[in-house]
């Protein structure tokens, strides 16, 4: 059974639900110049970047911070 995570900001918020709002507020061109990674600035779109951040726990850790900074800004 899944624990219950109040304080965790991220809880029930899927990956795809956060690479698909930061690619929405800010394009791919400038998720590339943000966060460095490949799979935005090579030919990006939303499968193989899903794949690439969920076997890269880093990548995958500077999408979700970028995401938790836009949504401590509004």
């Amino acid at each position: 059974m899944a624990e219950q995570q109040p304080k965790n900001p991220l809880h029930s918020i899927t990956l795809e639900m956060i690479l698909a709002s930061l690619v929405e507020r800010y394009g791919w061109e400038e998720m590339g110049r943000r966060i460095n990674i490949r799979c935005f600035t090579h030919d990006p779109n939303m499968k193989s970047s899903l794949q690439f951040l969920r076997k890269t726990p880093w990548a995958r850790t500077k999408v979700e911070n970028l995401y938790l900074r836009g949504k401590r800004r509004r």
